[in-house]
């Protein structure tokens, strides 16, 4: 039902006239220092994919790389329990998987959910005049760049861990209660890139209110000074050619290319539908924001204003 065109987020498969199987996969190296932490968000981050098609997770596959005879065991181990706790809370369950020795530590999982084959979500769903509306504020890449190079303070590091280790499960529950036209998660194309993806999936133009959109704390400040994840200028560059940034300036477009880890889901609905929405998330302890409107398809597939 869905494959790789239209750069998806999830493959979907139908089984039957009741069942769709909805699958990914997404490993990374260590964005942070602590194991099990590292554990934890890689799940969240690959979790995303799933949730971001309106499904249910049941089943995981571990994919493992480490260095097993230079480093200890225990690091292995600690990823290995954080990715499990954070499959417990999404109600997913750990069937296996496959490592490998290697000099650098990768982590991630392969996924399985399902979902009812006539209510699934895209990103090629997004129609003229719905709003859209972000479920987490933006600017990891940024933050674990300083985190690298030790600049970060321990209480905006705390929050950068909290937020990439937060599932989207609760916001995507929400979104199929309410009913949307499209969705996406935000993570390796930053808010830009994948707006864009949605755009020219939904062969729509969609305009982002820049100012609106939610920032974690310190971001605009580390981007001042130019620590930006090297991922950030590609984005830029590969958006370039389909988007109109206007008056952006360029620390603001860096941040809105910014990579993300285990990012928000970005949900576009009809524009009467939007503060129900909102409402609903923030009920739930949902952070959520309208950051831009979708627009008749034109030349630019992105309008920065």
């Amino acid at each position: 039902m869905v494959g790789s065109e239209d750069w998806s987020d999830a493959g979907i498969y139908r089984l039957n006239n009741e069942i769709a199987l909805v699958q990914s996969i997404d490993f990374f190296t260590p964005i942070v220092d602590d194991p099990y932490d590292f554990g934890q968000i890689a799940v969240a981050n690959a979790l995303s994919d799933i949730y971001a098609a309106g499904a249910k997770p049941i089943l995981a596959l571990n994919i493992v790389c480490f260095p097993i005879n230079d480093m200890d065991k225990s690091i292995l181990k600690e990823i290995l329990k954080g990715g499990a706790d954070k499959l417990n809370e999404a109600g997913a369950f750990m069937i296996g998987g496959h490592s490998v020795e290697d000099p650098e530590i990768k982590y991630g999982v392969s996924v399985t959910g399902v979902v009812h084959p006539e209510r699934f979500v895209t990103n090629r769903g997004a129609k003229k005049g719905d709003i859209l509306i972000l479920t987490k504020p933006i600017g990891t890449g940024i933050l674990s760049t300083a985190l690298k190079g030790k600049l970060l303070d321990k209480e905006t590091a705390k929050l950068l861990t909290q937020t990439m280790a937060l599932l989207n499960r609760t916001a995507s529950e929400v979104m199929m209660e309410v009913g949307v036209n499209a969705c996406t998660d935000i993570t390796g194309f930053g808010l830009l890139g994948h707006a864009l993806e949605m755009a020219r999936a939904s062969k729509v133009t969609i305009r982002i209110w820049k100012d609106k959109v939610p920032l974690l704390p310190r971001v605009y400040e580390f981007a001042s000074m130019g620590i930006v994840p090297a991922g950030g200028r590609r984005n830029v560059n590969y958006c370039s050619k389909l988007v109109d940034t206007g008056n952006t300036d360029p620390v603001t477009l860096d941040i809105l290319s910014d990579p993300q880890t285990s990012g928000g889901l970005l949900i576009s609905l009809p524009s009467e539908k939007a503060q129900s929405l909102i409402s609903k998330l923030k009920s739930r302890g949902i952070q959520a924001t309208a950051v831009g409107e979708v627009l008749e398809e034109s030349s630019s597939k992105i309008l920065i204003i």
